[in-house]
């Protein structure tokens, strides 16, 4: 039996179905998880999609980190269990305490829709599994709250403990040491703003980003951590 990956959407979520095609063609197989879900159970990893979840009002993630399914999502990264935030997915898992640091307004306050080069700076993460550091990736961004900030402290200790995941080689919206993406402690969860998702296809203009999302399904398949009920 191949990797099964849960999607999970809120309302305003818009990139879930970009996210399952561009897994599927590597192998395996996807389905939605509502975020009034309350179990994950089945899963060998989550990815939480881009889009705009309850409209981003307060600020972007603010509501979502509340709904139900979150409790699911945190008992499985717990766990082990690989979970990956782009774009809105990553302000999600900083705003539920999954990931360190916030995303506030781009510097210059312009949405920014545009193919970036990002570096990957740790191969040690279910995201980055086996890629040599140092790969630059072509990957598109898209969104105006993707500027990464976090205390002095938060940033030592990212970059003590090499949890620095990607970083932009053009900077485009004033992230903090060019942060594109970073992990936790125990190296399971991953938000990152750039696409993957949408540099999947020739077509898209890139195939950069199956690098980053063949890593996922390979960590998701090693027998690390137990899918919570």
């Amino acid at each position: 039996m191949g990797v099964r990956i849960g999607v999970v959407i809120f309302p305003g979520t818009n990139c879930e179905h970009d996210a399952i095609l561009a897994v599927e063609r590597l192998g395996a197989s996807a389905d939605l998880v509502w975020h009034g879900d309350t179990s994950v159970a089945g899963y060998d990893a989550l990815i939480l999609p881009g889009g705009f979840a309850h409209g981003d009002y307060l600020r972007p993630g603010a509501i979502a980190r509340f709904s139900p399914v979150m409790d699911a999502v945190g008992r499985f990264a717990a766990d082990g269990g690989p979970v990956v935030g782009i774009c809105n997915g990553f302000q999600v898992l900083c705003e539920a305490g999954l990931l360190p640091g916030a995303l506030q307004k781009n510097r210059g306050l312009r949405f920014v829709c545009a193919t970036v080069v990002i570096r990957v700076e740790t191969g040690d993460c279910v995201l980055t599994a086996g890629v040599p550091v140092g790969t630059e990736l072509r990957i598109p961004i898209n969104h105006f709250e993707g500027n990464y900030t976090c205390d002095a402290d938060t940033l030592a200790e990212l970059r003590a403990e090499d949890r620095v995941v990607v970083r932009y080689v053009d900077n485009p919206n004033g992230s903090v040491d060019d942060i594109a993406g970073v992990c936790n402690h125990a190296r399971n969860v991953v938000g990152l703003m750039p696409h993957p998702e949408r540099a999947s296809d020739p077509l898209l203009g890139s195939v950069d980003g199956t690098v980053l999302l063949s890593a996922l399904l390979t960590s998701a398949a090693s027998p690390v951590g137990a899918t919570p009920a």
